[in-house]
Order: structure tokens, then C-alpha cells, then sequence
């Protein structure tokens, strides 16, 4: 692996203008590709083997008539203070509200007049009424002009003196993303590569190679959309992860370009040990990423295991564009990569007196350097005190880990919005006014056997007449005995389809459609609809929106486990191909599932339980969102094992050229330390942008993986990790010898490369290099 990687290095660095221009031909390629694709289809949201997704297709196909999937906007009015919704005035100013809306745009198909059902549609108290806005295309699809007319129509309202607000999946979600908050973290980002190269090339090169890759990985995405049926948002987790591993690979080759160059090599022997080493970390880095998000596949919703392919995907490309492209670039520019002050040691042209005379003084200023850096004497201090390091590493993050144990999962909803939004205040309305329950009602869908007949006159045969009967009657029947559950406010009467065999009845909870009793009376409808077909000789589901979330939060619930158990299982077997250990997987495993349960630990207790909710802005604590243990430990787990082959392959080098176990540990921390700790700030400052967002469950996203990467990094990667190689010594690198005939020799540490034996370090040279 090190030798093709090297001769690969080394190549593209010769021939860096057919390497740039062969990646300038994919990036264009691409983009045309993706422009002239058909228009990837709307998001589709789907869970087969639930029952909820069992009863959404049964009510298409006994429902044909129904918008099933046409988006809706609930519109809620409220009469000024003092008044009621029935008043002449006030029902003047709603009723045309209801005409404009209906006017609105060609996609509106229908605008529910309250007052003609208004025991359902106008609160006891009579101050708030709702009407409901159905579209004939999903909500994906429903177009600017629509939304601004659905805006227009409701400001125009305000004016007249009443209050509207509107939800519902018709109206549009103010975005915030790319605010203030992630240019921050991206301005931190540069900082920090600027600060941790000393030099503006070797700090744009990652940021470059990322986004080449990213790009390329997103339009490959846009440009197979259609046929793959690839929605646009099946891209975001890819460019979330491709953005992270790109920065993390080019950060660590350009850092071993440069301290191969420090050791004394040509620019061109320094590429291909560079790529030969580094690059080999990075393409098992990679494969454990792939891993781990080829892994949702296991899930088995498709919507999640095409993100996760597609995200899988845009890694290889950042694996390819950095052992190719990285080194092609640093071939544009091998001196300039280099820190600033000394860059003239590195000079291929002949130096001037004075460019001598200033390269002399830093050769001096140098030499009086003999303090070693931050790396080196933290990890001497690990080595003194494994022990205490490893007890207050592993104590702390268990401490942190224990409101885990308490996770509540649910799926985001209008609840838990801004309370700025109009999608919020909507919600609110109707709480007030017509109980939590109404914003996440139930639907029961009732099928039965249709009975033998005649035909009639009218053309509706004696079949369909006794079986509308029988379908109605038989749901009105089974909402008799669903409504003496505890824990539901109301049940509608039975509508019967065209033809008669099938009936749905709505079912309102007293509880909110986030609270853990609605999940709770879910399991209990369900419950009785089994004793009640056996009775009723029916059959009997539970669906609507809310269940649809609880039926998801579930499936997520349990696949959550084995999901770990796959991509912890295959990433153990790959990084035992790589260091030639059973320990060094086993405690690489461990220490990353230790700082998962403490960053699910603190997003408990921030977001579920509400601990310091005003530091950062959250609206209403409740379910952590089912998605974000999943999606954390995916893209956690591709920089935990960056951070852990980066780190430790320097350890296993050096040990593998002769050092002693201490040694290694020292030598890992000298060259990968500093790069390892610049990495994961960057990545900490990037997802820490996500926090200032209005949305909490964004905030959620941001602060999980920012404090997740923190917990990784800092405390597992750099502490707990170099304790357990000073306790375990040499027995670190034991690997049973049947083993390790049967295991692929793969030489991430390129000891078969040519010269594998550095130049002499000097103390003043390893502080150029850590």
C-alpha cells in the first residue's frame, strides 16, 4: 500500500499539470452534468414493515380522490380582543381571508370554510377559528408564488385587526443557515490552519481540495438524482462529512509534506513519502467513514440509506482528491508550503548575500531552540502519570455520559420551532384554544370484507351501498370503543370511501404530539385494534403523522445498536489490518463509543432537560430528534477514526522503525499532535456555527457534534489513549501469530519506501515539524 501510494505521490507531483487539469476536467464535467440532469424528485418519506406506512398505502390506494400527498397549510384566526370569530365584522374579514386564499395560486385546490363545520373548526370559546389550505402537489413542490401568496393573503388579514399565523407543511421554512454563526466558524477555521502552517498556501490548500471534492461529490449526487431517485436533501449529510474528512486529509499530508521537507528531503521524495504514509492513513481513515455510513443501510429506511451512500461516496472522492490533487498542488508551490520564517533553507534557486545572511540568523535562532513543543511534553506527562490521566479521562466522560441513560427520541414538529415563527405561533393558537392533542391527531384506518348483492338502478350496486353502510357503521363503532381510552379528548365520525370496503375516523390525543403519553396511547390504540378485529371482523390501523414519527423514533430505536455493532465491528477488523494489533482497535473502538455516550449525555441534559436552555437560546426542551444519535455517530465516528490513525499510525512508524513503546508514543504526538488538535478545532468551530441558529434542533446538531469531536479529540485521542500504550508497553502491538499470517500486510508505515531512515533530528528540527 505505502509503495503504489508513494509512486502515486510521487507521479502527480511530477505531473501536476495533467493531474490539476484531469481534476479541472471532473469538476467541470460534473457541474455540467448536474446542470443538464432532470430535476431530482421531490422528497419521499418511507418505513416499510411499520404499520403507519401500511395504512399511508392503503389509504391510497382506497382513497384515490384524497390529496394523501398534497401539502396543507392550517391557517388559525383568532378575533380581536373582546370579540368572537362569529361576529358580523370579524366574519366579514375571515370569510375573505378564506376567498383570497382559495384565489391564491393554481396549486390550491381547496380552502375549508369554518363556518360550515364549525363544532370542528371554531374553538368553545368562540375567539379562534382555523381553516385548511390543501395543495395538489407535496410540499417539496409547492412553488415561490404560492408561498408568497399564502403570505400575502394572511398579511392582508393582519391589516383587517385579526391575528393569523399559519402551519403546516405548505408553508415556508425560513432558512438561516450560512449565517453569521458558520462564517465565524469557517473565519476560525483558516485561523487556525494559518496559525498551525505559518503559511497562507499550505492553509488554503485544504480548504481548497475540500471544496474540489465536495463539489464534485454534489453534483455526481444532482446529476444521478433522477435515476437513482436521489432528493435534493439526500446531499446534505454528504456535504456536512465531505467537508470534515477533505479539510482533515489534505491538512495531514501537506503537515507530513512538510516535516519529510524538515527532515531533509527533496520536494519530490517528500510528496511520495508524504502520500506513501500519510496518504495511507488516509485512505483506511476513509474506509472506516464509508463504513460507517454505508452502515444506514442497516436502518432499512431508504431515505437514510441514500444519504448515507451518497455522504459514502463524496469520501471516496475526498480520498481520491487527496492523494492526487494534494500533491499535485504542492508541486505548484513546494517552497511557499513551507512556515514563512526559514522558508529560505528550502530555496531550489541560488541565494542572494542577504537572503544568506537572513537564513543564517533563523539557522541560529534555531539551534537556541532546544525547549520541545506541546506535543512532546504532553505526552511525557501522560507517560509520568497514565494512571491519574486515564482515571479522570475515563471518570469524567462517564460522568458526562450518565442523563444518556434518560434519552427520549422523537422527530422534529412546529413545537419546537422558534417562537418567532408563524409556524409556532400557529401551533400555540390551537393549543390554547382547542387542546395540545390537536396538532398531532391520529388517523385509524378501518378495512372490511365487502358484502355479496345486486346491482341497483342508479348504477351503485347493492355491494357498494351494504359495504359503505357496513364500513361506516363498523368504524363508528370501533371510535365508540377507541374513545374510552385514557388519554383521548375526541373521535370523529366514520367516512366511508367510494367503494365502500374502507373507513378512517380521526382520533384527537389530550397530550401534546412530542409528549411521551401520546406515544404511550399510540401503543394502547393499537392494543385494542387487535382485540377489536377479531370482534369487529376488520382490520385496523393506527397512522397519521404522529404515529408516523413514533413508528420512526422506534425503527431508528432499535437499529441504533446493531448499527454500532456493524460499523464498530468492521472498523475493528480494518484497523487491526492496519497497526498489526487486537488492543490498539479494541481501545480505539471503546474510546469512541465512551465519548458517544457522553456527547448524548450532555445533549440530554441540554436539550431534553433544559440545563443552562437560556445559554443557548432553546425555546422548549423535550425529545432529543430521532436522527441525531445515528447521523452523530456516523460522522463522529469517520473523524474519531481519523484522529485515532493519524495519531497512532506515527506511534506505529516509529515503533516500527526501532523506537522504544515511550518513544513512540513521544514521536506520535511531536509530528501528529498539533495537526491532530488543529483538525479538530477546526471541525469543533465549523459545527459550533450550527448553535446560533433559530432552530433547536439545528442548535442540536451543532452542539452534538462540536461537543462530540471536542470529547474525542481532546480527551479520548490525547489522553486516555497514549495512557493505555504507557500501561500496556510493548503488549500494545501484540497480534497472535496465526493472526498475523492471516492478515493482509498493508505497511501504513511505509517501511518497504526507499530511505525509510530519516536524516539525524535535531532538537531544533522537531520544533519546526510538531
Amino acid at each position: 500500500m505505502a509503495t503504489f501510494l508513494s509512486k502515486l505521490g510521487r507521479l502527480a507531483f511530477r505531473r501536476k499539470g495533467v493531474t490539476l487539469l484531469l481534476w479541472l476536467l471532473a469538476f467541470v464535467g460534473m457541474g455540467v452534468a448536474a446542470s443538464s440532469a432532470p430535476t431530482p424528485p421531490a422528497d419521499t418519506f418511507s418505513m416499510p414493515g411499520t404499520e403507519s406506512q401500511e395504512a399511508f398505502d392503503l389509504l391510497t390506494a382506497k382513497f384515490p380522490d384524497a390529496s394523501v400527498d398534497g401539502a396543507t397549510a392550517r391557517v388559525v384566526v383568532r378575533a380581536p380582543e373582546g370579540t368572537k370569530i362569529t361576529t358580523p365584522a370579524t366574519r366579514t374579514e375571515v370569510e375573505r381571508l378564506v376567498t383570497e386564499l382559495g384565489a391564491s395560486s393554481p396549486q390550491v385546490v381547496g380552502v375549508a370554510d369554518p363556518y360550515r363545520s364549525p363544532a370542528v373548526s371554531i374553538s368553545e370559546d368562540g375567539t379562534t377559528a382555523y381553516t385548511v389550505v390543501t395543495y395538489k402537489v407535496p410540499a417539496a413542490e409547492v412553488d415561490d408564488e404560492a408561498h408568497d401568496a399564502l403570505d400575502a393573503a394572511t398579511e392582508q388579514a393582519r391589516e383587517a385587526g385579526l391575528t393569523v399565523e399559519a402551519g403546516g407543511d405548505a408553508v415556508k421554512i425560513e432558512q438561516a443557515m450560512g449565517g453569521t454563526g458558520e462564517q465565524i466558524g469557517i473565519l476560525v477555521s483558516a485561523f487556525v490552519l494559518v496559525l498551525t502552517f505559518g503559511s497562507m498556501i499550505a492553509a488554503g490548500m485544504p480548504l481548497i481540495t475540500a471544496l474540489v471534492g465536495v463539489g464534485i461529490g454534489i453534483s455526481g449526487i444532482t446529476a444521478l438524482g433522477s435515476t437513482f431517485g436521489l432528493s435534493g436533501t439526500t446531499s446534505t449529510l454528504a456535504m456536512m462529512i465531505g467537508l470534515a474528512v477533505g479539510i482533515d486529509y489534505a491538512l495531514f499530508i501537506v503537515s507530513r509534506f512538510r516535516a519529510e521537507r524538515a527532515e531533509g528531503r527533496t520536494p519530490e521524495e517528500a510528496a511520495g513519502r508524504a502520500v506513501g504514509t500519510a496518504g495511507s492513513a488516509v485512505v483506511f481513515a476513509g474506509l472506516t467513514v464509508i463504513v460507517a455510513l454505508a452502515g444506514l443501510a442497516v436502518v432499512n429506511i431508504p431515505m437514510l440509506t441514500k444519504m448515507g451512500l451518497a455522504a459514502a461516496g463524496t469520501v471516496a472522492v475526498a480520498v481520491l482528491v487527496a492523494i492526487t490533487l494534494v500533491p499535485a498542488l504542492l508541486g505548484l508551490a513546494p517552497v511557499k508550503v513551507m512556515a514563512r520564517r526559514g522558508r529560505l533553507r528550502y530555496a531550489v534557486k541560488p541565494l542572494s548575500d542577504r537572503q544568506r545572511r537572513r537564513a543564517a540568523r533563523h539557522e541560529a535562532k534555531l539551534a537556541r531552540r532546544t525547549r520541545p513543543n506541546l506535543g512532546t511534553r504532553w505526552a511525557r506527562y501522560v507517560l509520568r502519570r497514565p494512571v491519574v490521566v486515564l482515571l479522570v479521562g475515563v471518570i469524567g466522560l462517564g460522568t458526562v455520559a450518565v442523563p444518556a441513560a434518560s434519552l427520549e427520541l422523537g422527530l422534529p414538529g412546529e413545537g419546537q420551532m422558534s417562537t418567532q415563527t408563524t409556524q409556532r405561533k400557529a401551533y400555540d393558537l390551537l393549543s390554547e384554544s382547542f387542546g395540545p392533542g390537536f396538532n398531532g391527531p391520529l388517523m385509524i384506518t378501518v378495512q372490511t370484507v365487502p358484502a355479496a348483492g345486486t346491482g341497483a338502478a342508479d348504477g351503485t350496486t347493492a355491494a357498494d351501498a351494504g359495504a359503505t353502510a357496513d364500513a361506516r357503521r363498523t368504524g363508528d363503532e370501533i371510535g365508540k370503543a377507541l374513545a374510552r381510552t385514557p388519554g383521548v379528548a375526541s373521535v370523529s365520525p366514520a367516512t366511508a370511501n367510494k367503494t365502500g370496503d374502507t373507513a378512517i375516523l380521526t382520533v384527537v390525543p389530550t397530550t401534546g404530539p412530542t409528549e411521551k403519553k401520546t406515544e404511550e396511547l399510540v401503543h394502547a390504540l393499537r392494543a385494542t385494534a387487535d382485540d377489536l378485529e377479531r370482534s369487529t371482523a376488520s382490520r385496523i390501523l393506527v397512522t397519521g403523522q404522529t404515529a408516523l414519527f413514533i413508528d420512526f423514533s422506534q425503527t431508528l430505536d432499535d437499529a441504533l445498536l446493531p448499527y454500532l455493532a456493524l460499523v464498530v465491528g468492521l472498523a475493528f477488523l480494518l484497523l487491526m489490518v492496519v497497526f498489526r494489533s487486537v488492543l490498539v482497535p479494541l481501545k480505539a473502538a471503546l474510546g469512541f463509543l465512551l465519548s458517544v455516550a457522553a456527547a448524548l449525555g450532555a445533549v440530554v441534559a441540554v436539550f431534553q432537560w433544559g440545563w443552562l436552555a437560556d445559554v443557548f437560546g432553546i425555546n422548549a426542551p423535550g425529545p432529543i430528534m430521532s436522527t441525531m444519535p445515528i447521523f452523530m455517530i456516523g460522522v463522529v465516528f469517520g473523524l474519531a477514526m481519523d484522529y485515532e490513525v493519524f495519531l497512532v499510525s506515527r506511534m506505529r512508524e516509529s515503533y516500527a522503525h526501532g523506537a522504544r513503546p515511550g518513544e513512540a508514543v513521544v514521536d506520535g504526538f511531536r509530528y501528529g499532535g498539533r495537526v491532530v488538535g488543529a483538525a479538530a478545532v477546526i471541525m469543533m468551530s465549523v459545527f459550533s456555527g450550527f448553535i446560533v441558529e433559530d432552530n433547536d434542533f439545528v442548535k442540536m446538531i451543532g452542539f452534538a457534534l462540536a461537543i462530540a469531536v471536542l470529547f474525542d479529540a481532546f480527551v479520548v485521542r490525547m489522553a486516555i489513549v497514549p495512557a493505555l500504550f504507557a500501561l500496556l508497553g510493548s503488549s500494545a502491538w501484540w497480534l497472535p501469530q496465526w493472526l498475523d499470517r492471516i492478515l493482509p500486510r498493508v505497511d501504513v508505515e511505509g517501511e518497504r519506501l526507499a530511505g525509510t531512515q530519516p536524516a539525524p533530528r535535531s532538537p531544533r528540527e522537531s520544533t519546526l515539524v510538531g
